[in-house]
């Protein structure tokens, strides 16, 4: 479609002599379009320029659409760059205007436009210039078929032009760098020094005022360290800096980064290797006093830091202008970027649509700054158009208003009115979000001598051993320590804060976010006045604080499923096996601590605790199985015959673990009659899985950068220690059927597969299936678990505030469980499951049945929460307050006393139903 038939606003004349020569120029044109042009020309003095000097070329492109025109302009630049990128800028400028002022385009059409006239301008000046040198030969190695890659010499466009939001009258920011892996060392000096020049006459051709005008004003300023760098820089000597130097407004600046000209290829490899330095691991608050910093310094450089009055206001760097949309939504991603790929995009509004979808900002938010944005951005433009000036403030006289008012055809008090409400918008919106230096540092809470010395010892901390950390955690103290003292036992809440500090290895990053989201001081004095363990463990391991701000860490329970998903990604975007393995125990340990927080918080019980616990390890195993396999086949081969699973027994079989549980694993293979494996280091099958089991028991359990995932014991594999780690189909089978003791029976009805191929899964499934059918006699049972209570009870006696061991313990309740799971045949494998099936089959009966239930809940939701809370029994000198409640509310008492008369009581009354249970099998 062409222009007359889009136009959907026009502006009205200022200069109405100016608007007449122009309905005269180009009284040939339809009424509308010679609305658009004399409107245009009675308000900038620039376009009208323009107009006169394209007046034949705009005659035959206004006849098509603007898209046709900008295509046809950019592909046809040729011959001298030296004019024909400036006809092509002007022209370009001349499309975008009038497309612009006469609503056909939209914001990011008009700085698309503007960006790719950018892009093609500094693409085609560094390759003419470094085919100037080629043909030369001053550019070691290269040759005629380099120049369309121009040698491996790339342009980054940052700032706007990286976005695609190139305002209209804006000069270009430029890092141009080179691929030194493409030159021999010895090659290097001389390729720089080649490049060096071609950059400098690249940068003239471009900036350089003529006859014709110029193109780009253009800016190389932005690389490392430009007062003492070269103006084209090796990569690698660009990278080193960026990892020992680089600040968080270098990082902030490569948000929009994009390779616009010379070697995309090598230009987007560079970017990718500099990932980790913009998009750090963990949540990253402390940018936002960095971009606050940051804010200062250009107000105060540009002395702009003064109340918001329209005259000479800044649209870009002023209060409540378009900077401060930007720096608003780019540290957001910052601080969220480098564990949500999706927030790294480089455009300012594309990013609070993204921050929106993660649940950062609210919708209503994000919509209301987006509208700023865009009349922001039009304004700029409008001031821009009016004479081709790099300028960004707001008239300072009523004559310059008036101009302005008519090219928005708008009344210029209303317009003096929405330009008021918007900046101060702005302005309210994104102060809130930058903590200033002058925030007031809130009353201390009253101290005793000793607690003033605990504080005074703080500060040779290595968590607050700088000024900066020093800063923040005096604003943030106030509001911590009143938390911590307010607790029931204070002394004790501080002391494990305490150390707590202690295990801190730096603070700025933690304290930042502290002070970004207070409801996290809350809960760091939750955590730190309830158990040593919690409060050593978060302090070795503060990241996973990242969670509980992650957008999604109070949403319901995703399931196993949806973890193995989730996992399965965060493996595929590690670089190497050792880096999988990383990744996966960062991954774990962040949904580990979200059900210890959920649970201490009262947000789930312990059943439900339990089976998210569970969830987690049966999501890892499945997902780490694969991984070892193709990183142990890289070397031996693919494993031999139908492959091999992996068989959790107790806890994780029945769904049963708690915040400190291992996993009791069996790996069962089929090597389905051949011999070894055809890697390139072959082994024999048996050595095979040997060898496979050892890595993944290695996997899961060896201490890396990220911890562990979860202990293993192998003890319940068949002939337990003496056997072999990984066990044949056939043997697993056979020992099963035949040798197999009857605890052994018994763990097995808790078996569930977690891992491997599905065929191999349900053959051993029908081995369990086979030793459940088979015939068992109750009174030998019986005996066979009354023995076996006798040797528990003898090792592990029933403890004070211990629900696992002796007489009516949880252990002594599952036993029995499995036994009426074995002798009814059930498919269950849980307690409950394997109890309800005893009591179908006539094994127990319905009151003891559900009494032995409830026994089993209550002392489960007891040692939950104890195993949460460290690792021995809770202690009432050293149980905080949260603890104590968490105990409490699991056995459904209102204090200690009574909560350990009820753990004894129902640990007796357990006692007694089993052994009435079982004396009536012996019978």
């Amino acid at each position: 479609m062409d222009f007359a038939s889009r136009l959907s606003r026009q502006p009205r004349p200022y200069d109405t002599d100016r608007a007449a020569e122009a309905a005269a120029l180009f009284d040939d044109q339809a009424p509308v379009l010679r609305d658009l042009l004399s409107g245009t020309a009675g308000c900038s003095p620039y376009l009208w320029g323009l107009m006169t000097r394209e007046a034949e070329w705009l005659r035959a492109t206004l006849a098509d659409s603007p898209e046709a025109a900008l295509d046809q302009t950019l592909a046809a630049i040729d011959g001298d760059l030296s004019v024909a990128l400036r006809v092509a800028k002007r022209r370009v400028a001349l499309i975008a205007a009038l497309a612009d002022l006469g609503g056909i385009w939209s914001l990011e059409d008009v700085t698309g436009a503007l960006t790719r006239m950018a892009d093609r301008a500094t693409h085609l000046a560094l390759s003419s210039e470094v085919a100037r040198l080629v043909d030369r030969g001053k550019l070691p190695g290269l040759m005629e078929a380099d120049v369309e890659t121009a040698g491996g010499l790339t342009a980054l466009a940052m700032g706007k032009q990286g976005a695609f939001e190139l305002n209209y009258s804006s000069d270009i920011d430029l890092i141009v760098l080179f691929d030194d892996d493409r030159f021999a060392r010895d090659d290097i000096p001389d390729a720089q020094a080649g490049f060096v020049r071609a950059t400098r006459a690249a940068c003239k051709l471009l900036s350089e005022q003529t006859a014709e005008g110029y193109v780009f004003r253009t800016d190389l300023r932005l690389r490392p360290d430009p007062s003492v760098t070269p103006v084209a820089m090796a990569m690698s000597r660009a990278e080193r800096y960026y990892e020992s130097l680089g600040r968080t407004w270098e990082r902030a600046a490569h948000i929009k980064a994009r390779p616009c000209a010379g070697d995309l290829v090598a230009g987007q490899g560079y970017l990718d290797r500099l990932r980790p330095f913009v998009w750090r691991r963990h949540l990253d608050f402390a940018a936002i006093q960095d971009a606050h910093d940051m804010r200062l310094r250009i107000r105060d450089h540009k002395g702009l830091g003064g109340p918001i009055t329209l005259p000479g206001h800044d649209m870009k760097l002023g209060r409540g202008g378009i900077r401060e949309i930007e720096f608003f939504t780019q540290t957001r991603q910052i601080i969220a970027g480098g564990r949500d790929p999706s927030l790294r995009v480089r455009g300012t509004l594309e990013g609070l649509a993204r921050l929106v979808d993660a649940g950062w900002i609210p919708s209503e938010i994000a919509d209301e700054l987006t509208g700023h944005y865009r009349f922001h951005r039009t304004v700029e433009h409008r001031l821009q158009m009016v004479a081709d000036a790099q300028t960004h403030a707001l008239p300072d006289s009523d004559e310059g208003f008036h101009r302005l008012a008519a090219m928005m055809d708008r009344d210029v008090d209303d317009l003096r009115g929405e330009l008021r409400d918007r900046l101060h918008r702005v302005s309210e919106l994104t102060e809130g979000f930058f903590a200033g230096d002058d925030r007031a540092v809130a009353q201390m809470p009253e101290l005793s001598a000793q607690q003033e010395e605990m504080m005074e010892a703080w500060r040779g901390l290595p968590a607050l051993r700088s000024e900066r950390a020093l800063d923040i955690f005096d604003r943030i103290k106030p509001a911590l320590l009143r938390r911590l003292l307010g607790s029931a036992r204070p002394d004790q809440a501080l002391a494990r804060f305490d150390d707590f500090l202690r295990g801190l290895p730096a603070g700025v990053q933690l304290f930042s976010l502290f002070e970004a989201n207070p409801q996290l001081i809350d809960l760091i004095a939750d955590i730190a006045g309830t158990t040593p363990d919690l409060a050593g463990y978060l302090s070795q391991n503060s990241s996973v604080l990242d969670a509980v701000i992650g957008g999604a860490f109070f949403a319901d329970w995703p399931g196993q499923a949806a973890l193995e998903t989730a996992l399965a990604r965060a493996l595929t975007e590690a670089d190497d096996y050792e880096e999988r393995l990383d990744a996966a125990r960062a991954w774990a340990r962040d949904w580990h601590f979200r059900v210890g927080v959920h649970h201490l918080r009262g947000l789930i019980d312990g059943a439900e605790a339990q089976r998210q616990y569970t969830d987690l390890a049966r999501a890892v195993v499945a997902q780490i199985w694969p991984v070892v396999i193709a990183d142990f086949a890289t070397r031996h081969g693919a494993p031999p015959g139908r492959g091999a699973m992996v068989l959790g027994m107790g806890s994780v079989g029945a769904g049963a673990l708690n915040a400190r549980s291992d996993l009791d694993l069996i790996v069962i293979y089929d090597a389905d009659g051949q011999e070894s494996s055809d890697g390139r280091r072959p082994l024999g099958a048996r050595v095979y899985y040997t060898r496979l089991t050892q890595a993944l028991v290695t996997a899961l359990q060896a201490p890396m950068a990220q911890g562990r995932l979860y202990e293993v014991d192998m003890r319940l594999r068949p002939s337990g220690r003496q056997g072999p780690v990984a066990v044949s189909l056939a043997s697993f089978r056979n020992y099963q059927r035949d040798e197999a003791w009857t605890w052994e029976h018994l763990a097995l009805t808790r078996a569930t597969p977690l891992a491997g191929p599905e065929p191999l899964c349900r053959a051993v499934d029908g081995v369990r299936d086979a030793v459940l059918a088979q015939d068992h006699a109750r009174e030998d049972v019986a005996r066979d678990v009354s023995e076996m209570r006798r040797r528990l009870h003898d090792a592990r006696p029933r403890a004070a505030w211990e629900a696992k061991d002796g007489p009516g313990g949880l252990q002594d309740i599952e036993l029995l469980a499995t036994a009426l799971g074995l002798l009814s045949g059930a498919a269950g494998r849980d307690v409950a499951g394997q109890v309800q099936a005893g009591r179908a089959a006539g094994l127990i009966q319905r009151d003891p049945a559900d009494a032995l239930l409830a026994a089993h809940a209550t002392l489960s939701a007891f040692r939950m929460a104890a195993r949460l809370l460290g690792p021995g029994a809770p202690d009432a000198e050293t149980t905080g307050s949260s603890g104590e409640a968490l105990i409490l509310r699991a056995l459904g008492q209102d204090s200690r006393p009574e909560a350990g008369h009820e753990l004894v009581r129902l640990q007796d009354s357990a006692a007694r139903l089993i052994e009435d249970c079982l004396a009536g099998w012996a019978e």
